[in-house]
């Protein structure tokens, strides 16, 4: 891990070591990527009002979500695709989650049997689904998650159409993935990558395959089924309904903007929200969830309250949690430490990240998580209160 200072450090590594069209797809947004260059922004509107001579000897990061003690008040977000860009990738990240006692959400598009997933990390594991707007599909995969033993069920609900991502084209990915002459030469120019990830996974684990969507039969990444099993424009409401009956354990619905949508969401005894632009990767000019964070929250009732997109550091945590969010989820730079180093490298980013937050707990004079409010921040565009 030497050099591997910060978060960025694991994304700079992960540019080197992946083939463009693998880091393109995990690092690029959608069309002009204003939303995702938004979600970075919006950190920077914001700046801190630390307090001083108050003993913060005694401050831990740990916190609890939804009935889950938690070390660190932030859990890695789901990640399509996990293991192309590392060997085994989400059972890495589900390992390392478990030992750092955060919670691991496992995505639809992933490559991983959820069974095997599960099993990894009980408890610290949880499930985001993609559902289309079918009964009997999103019963069969609801009963699915909870035989495999998963307690947390996330429901992805800001994908209703496939989102325009130009720039995974222009880089050479797609879905289905289309073997030729440019992945060959990609490969081949990150022998790294080829041998210890790409090489390895097809000698030990078979032929990568989306284990996890509403088709009862896995797709193959080079299937042309697999171009056709995201589409849910008819998703809607009665089928939130429908899954709050069905599920036994504790339901998050994820990519929530609108304070209206989290209202609705209260009303339909949801647990807990994730207030999210799919990180940049869906509708682009969709607002960044920053600044959206404190109306969702306010609109939430009893409700967890989740944040995801652009975390880079400790402080972005901090921020967060004081415009209302309860627990922070971060995606892209785990999958790179994943990528890089395997385990090791994503227990690595889960400390840096974990000593960011508690080094600037002491900076802003508080001890808990708890104590992170909107007091200790200032708009940029706002007046200073004395």
């Amino acid at each position: 891990m030497r050099g591997k200072l910060s978060l960025a450090d694991f994304e700079h590594a992960a540019r080197r070591h992946l083939p463009h069209p693998i880091f393109s797809y995990i690092h690029g947004g959608v069309e002009d990527n204003h939303s995702l260059h938004a979600n970075l922004a919006a950190f920077r509107e914001y700046e801190f009002i630390p307090r001083v001579l108050n003993d913060v000897s005694a401050r831990h990061t740990g916190t609890e979500l939804l009935g889950l003690a938690c070390d660190a008040p932030f859990g890695i977000g789901p990640m399509g695709i996990s293991a192309l860009a590392a060997y085994d990738g989400d059972r890495v990240l589900a390992r390392a989650a478990r030992l750092a006692r955060i919670p691991m959400v496992l995505s639809g598009a992933s490559l991983t049997r959820m069974e095997d997933v599960a099993a990894e990390a009980p408890g610290y594991a949880w499930f985001q689904a993609y559902l289309p707007g079918n009964d009997a599909q999103a019963g069969r995969m609801v009963g699915r998650a909870e035989a495999a033993g998963f307690r947390t069920l996330v429901l992805t609900v800001d994908t209703s159409a496939r989102a325009n991502r130009e720039n995974n084209v222009r880089a050479g990915f797609s879905t289905p993935l289309r073997p030729g002459p440019r992945l060959a030469w990609q490969g081949l120019t990150h022998p790294r990558w080829l041998a210890g990830t790409f090489v390895r996974t097809l000698m030990t684990l078979g032929l990568p395959r989306f284990e996890n969507t509403a088709n009862e039969v896995a797709v193959p990444v080079v299937s042309r089924k697999a171009a056709r099993q995201f589409n849910r424009d008819n998703l809607s409401w009665s089928h939130v309904a429908l899954i709050r009956r069905l599920w036994p354990g504790r339901l998050v619905l994820k990519g929530i903007l609108s304070p209206h949508d989290a209202r609705i969401a209260a009303e339909h005894g949801v647990d807990g929200i994730v207030v999210s632009n799919h990180g940049g990767r869906q509708l682009d000019g969709a607002v960044a969830p920053l600044r959206m964070l404190p109306a969702v929250a306010a609109a939430a009732g009893g409700m967890a309250v989740m944040f995801d997109g652009g975390v880079r550091r400790g402080g972005d945590v901090l921020k967060a949690l004081a415009l209302g969010a309860d627990f922070v989820f971060v995606a892209r730079p785990f999958l790179y430490a994943a990528a890089v180093a395997g385990e090791p490298g994503v227990a690595h980013a889960i400390a840096l990240l974990k000593e960011e937050v508690r080094r600037n707990m002491a900076s802003l004079g508080i001890r808990t998580i708890g104590e992170a409010g909107r007091e200790l921040l200032i708009h940029q565009r706002a007046d200073p209160q004395g």
